[in-house]
Parts: C-alpha cells; structure tokens; sequence
C-alpha cells in the first residue's frame, strides 16, 4: 500500500495518508486513502483539484451525491472491503 504525504497549506502540518485505490472518472482523479496502513480506520476520498509537475492538490470529497457515486464506483474496485458512505 503506498503512503502519501499531505501537507496543509494553511497549517504547514502533514498529514500521512495510505492510498487503498486509484481511479478516474471523466477525465477526474480521485484517491481512497486511510490514516491506518491496515485500512481498519475511516477512509476518505479525495479529488485531484490541480496538478502542475511534482505538485498536485487534491481535496476532500464532501458533496454527497458525488461522495455516494465514487463510493460505489470504489466498492466495485475494491470487493473484498466493506465500505459505508
């Protein structure tokens, strides 16, 4: 599982976070990630905002019909996981 590093551009603080599953859906990123390498913590899903080279922002998904469709689309990548959303 790979490990990304968040860093808040408000706070400066990172933030540890393990990519469960990548996907794209119309020309959109987004990301599952967990703060737990063994994926028994809460999940969250994170949209790709902007990337330019190194750098790519990306924030949380919070709208709930979108947050409801890439939770599903999720679900299907990942079978062997219960995902509530």
């Amino acid at each position: 599982m790979e490990k990304i590093i968040f860093n808040d551009p408000d706070s400066q603080e990172s933030i540890e976070f393990y990519c469960l599953e990548q996907t794209q859906i119309n020309n959109q990123n987004y990301l599952l990630v967990t703060e737990d390498a063994n994926g028994d913590s809460d999940a969250y899903i994170l949209k790709e905002i902007s990337s330019d080279g190194e750098d790519t922002v990306y924030q949380m998904v919070e709208e709930d019909a979108e947050l409801e469709a890439i939770g599903r689309i999720f679900a299907e990548l990942m079978e062997d996981v219960d995902l509530e959303y």
